[in-house]
């Protein structure tokens, strides 16, 4: 097989009494977590069970780290500066830290949520910047960012400094004609057809790219492809998509084993 992919999806999010996601049955289906830090969701106790969860099934983890935002889900802009950016990624990544080694499991990776996420797909320095002091404050921990044909680039620079950048794709998201995640105010932001997701998956690895919302090809260089639990489509497209990919020849493994 040429062609090799990790599938993560963003977990941990419930709080509380609230339930959020279904990564009872996503975990089956995916090699690589995002647990979110408790800023933009989750608590200590929905953290910890996350990382068991993730454990008993071989998936690895990543940290989650968001804008302090319980209330939007870390979905807004918070206009913070770059230091509070730096630090609330490490306090957050510290937490979860805390309960990977209480349970024996490594920090694979670091993926900003949200609002976050796309602040940093914009702002190479910013990104560069957070990655380098993930790297002091954890050691060799991949850093997630967009892929786009842009980040590559970034990935190279990266590499030469000695940081692991991974690049990811969205196939239960559309795209702008920029190649930025369509925002989920838009009632079509969010893809809803399993069998179009897991479509999606393919062309993103194999034709390195997929159409716009407004139909323009944007080209993609992918490592990861990311499945939201909370999107129900999003839930049956995980179980159909490893069926897919295995069919086009595209090798389903975890991220650290292809950055």
């Amino acid at each position: 097989m040429r062609f090799r992919v990790d599938i993560n999806c963003d977990m941990g999010e419930s709080f509380g009494a609230y339930r959020l996601g279904a990564d009872e049955e996503v975990i089956e289906h995916i090699t690589s977590s995002n647990i979110a830090c408790g800023f933009h969701a989750s608590d200590p106790d929905v953290m910890a069970k996350t990382v068991q969860l993730c454990k008993e099934h071989g998936v690895m983890v990543g940290a989650h780290p968001g804008y302090p935002d319980l209330l939007g889900l870390g979905r807004r802009f918070m206009d913070l500066n770059e230091k509070e950016i730096v630090n609330a990624v490490i306090y957050q990544v510290g937490a979860l830290k805390g309960f990977l080694d209480l349970y024996g499991v490594s920090l694979q990776h670091v993926k900003a949520h949200g609002a976050l996420y796309n602040y940093l797909a914009a702002r190479e320095h910013l990104c560069i910047t957070i990655a380098s002091v993930v790297r002091r404050a954890f050691g060799d921990v991949i850093f997630l960012v967009l892929g786009t044909k842009n980040t590559v680039k970034l990935k190279t620079a990266c590499k030469q400094e000695g940081i692991r950048l991974a690049l990811e794709a969205f196939p239960d998201r559309n795209y702008t004609d920029e190649g930025e995640l369509l925002p989920r105010k838009h009632e079509r932001a969010v893809v809803k057809d399993p069998e179009a997701i897991a479509k999606r998956a393919v062309s993103m690895v194999k034709d390195r790219g997929l159409e716009s919302i407004n139909g323009k090809w944007i080209e993609l260089s992918v490592d990861t492809l990311c499945i939201h639990g909370d999107n129900p489509a999003g839930r049956e497209a995980a179980r159909i998509i490893r069926d897919y990919v295995f069919t086009e020849g595209i090798k389903v493994q975890p991220l650290h084993t292809i950055v």
